[in-house]
């Protein structure tokens, strides 16, 4: 038997295990073992044509099997196996190490000379380094839980030029990671907040605030003044423009990602290392990957992540230590574990490869599948999806309705629909002869992603009559019983 260590995501599908035992000589004849034991992973990790999706990397131990025998990989017990999926005048001219172009450094005032003390004794800093420091220009993008710690430490660290790109305001479920703003900044823009924290921490930093969405039409300008790129994203259409961009603009990739209890952190699109492209070539499909809004983040974790993030993008800066090029850390801090996976550059790359066909931006909610490619306006079919309104119509009328509840019981301690039986989406192709085909039957979750695939499951196992619905159990505090807390 070989240990598969299961990641956060996927673990609704092994009965939440986080290591599951398989059987097999090669990687291909365990992930077929994995798969027979636990059904639901295999739409996770394979294609309908029965590929392993691109999305979806496996290690044997700290190497990808990409750059082994991939699925013919032998495996022997005494190996482990992972998969990982995709769940910034006067001086002496110095090459600074990020832009490679001759810069000359700001001298350091008296005050910044005491605020920075601590930096200045330590012969990997000194008064050069810091000096590279105050120099140095780097872009957050994102002001939320990633960006709050690496914006606050790069700030108190002496950086120069601090941009930041958010367009989101403060809500009351930001506070409980987004330490950057308070409760007085409930409702006030995030860049209002943070520009006036970081301020407050260290006025000697110039904060530039993008009030802006990103996009692929000003991406390229955004990031040109910029030294290093720090990505405090949270969806896959903006994490691979960034990416992107960052790449055609030769602009170091300080990266980092969060959900549940895991984080990821490395450093791409440097001159000589692997993009995110060469680590995952292409997206999920919309909905497959849970975010943090569905499945939650522990508080402190973006906090543990965002520091990563801060310490690489000072290094990078300062051309000292070993930066996280070529190397995946991957983080749980349930068990408090680091472990470090070996990254590669794809030669056949489509943005930094040897030959790129990706020379330009492109429209990357179309390329991550959360905008059609036809330009024609969205239909919903009306016989698979039912709203608030409607549901509340039909159940004051006597129908005969079976609510399910596909989110997790912690979530329907929260809040719940009157009548409703839960039943948490991983749970969902084990306990589908608990319902009736002949039933009626409206699945929801929170906004209504988990819900939809349960919806798709179980017209794929013969249930005539399912309904979605839409905007899921928030749509329906909000419109039919606002007296129930929302999160």
């Amino acid at each position: 038997m070989v240990k598969i260590l299961i990641p956060t995501p996927l673990r609704p599908y092994t009965d939440k295990q986080d290591a599951v035992d398989a059987s097999g000589a090669t990687v291909g004849e365990l992930l077929a073992d994995l798969t027979r034991r636990h059904a639901g992973l295999k739409p996770h990790l394979y294609n309908e044509q029965g590929k392993l999706r691109s999305f979806v990397n496996v290690y044997v131990n700290d190497e990808d099997i990409r750059y082994l025998q991939k699925e013919q990989t032998p495996v022997t017990a005494d190996d482990t196996v992972s998969i990982i999926p995709s769940v910034a005048g006067g001086a002496p001219s110095v090459t600074d190490v990020v832009s490679g172009v001759s810069r000359t450094l700001p001298e350091l005032t008296n005050d910044e000379i005491k605020r920075y003390s601590r930096h200045l004794i330590m012969p990997e800093v000194g008064v050069e380094g810091q000096r590279k420091l105050k120099a140095a220009k780097v872009l957050c993008i994102g002001a939320g839980g990633l960006g709050s710690p690496v914006a606050m430490y790069l700030t108190a660290a002496g950086v120069g030029t601090l941009g930041i790109v958010d367009f989101d305001v403060v809500d009351f479920s930001n506070l409980q990671r987004q330490i950057l703003h308070g409760t007085p900044d409930v409702g006030r823009s995030k860049l209002a907040s943070a520009k006036d924290r970081l301020q407050a921490l260290n006025p000697n930093v110039d904060v530039v605030a993008h009030e802006t969405a990103i996009s692929s039409e000003n991406a390229l300008k955004l990031f040109e003044p910029y030294d290093v790129i720090v990505d405090g994203t949270d969806n896959f259409p903006t994490r691979y423009l960034v990416n992107d961009a960052s790449v055609l603009t030769g602009k170091p990739n300080a990266y980092g990602s969060i959900f549940r209890f895991e984080g990821q952190a490395s450093v791409f699109a440097t001159k000589d290392g692997p993009c995110y492209r060469c680590l995952y070539p292409e997206p999920p499909p919309p909905g497959l990957v849970p975010s943090c809004a569905e499945g939650g983040v522990l508080g402190v974790l973006p906090g543990i992540i965002g520091v990563i993030q801060a310490t690489e993008t000072i290094k990078l800066i300062l051309g000292v230590g070993e930066p996280l090029i070529g190397r995946f850390l991957i983080v749980d801090a349930l068990r408090m574990r680091f472990r470090e996976l070996k990254l590669r550059k794809d030669p056949d790359c489509p943005v930094c490869g040897t030959h790129p066909t990706v020379t330009q931006l492109i429209d990357y909610e179309q390329f991550c599948g959360v905008r059609p490619a036809a330009p024609e306006p969205i239909t919903v079919n009306s016989a698979t999806e039912i709203t608030s309104v409607e549901l509340k119509q039909r159940l004051d009328r006597g129908d005969k309705l079976k609510i399910v509840d596909v989110r997790e019981p912690n979530e329907y301690q929260i809040n719940r629909i009157p009548g409703s039986e839960l039943i948490p989406l991983g749970d969902v192709p084990k306990r589908v002869n608990e319902l009736n085909p002949d039933d009626e039957i409206v699945v929801h979750c929170k906004t209504g992603g988990r819900s939809a695939k349960a919806a798709d499951f179980l017209r794929s196992v013969g249930f005539k009559k399912v309904l979605n619905l839409k905007g899921g159990v928030l749509d329906w505090i909000d419109k039919v019983d606002p007296t129930q807390p929302k999160y």
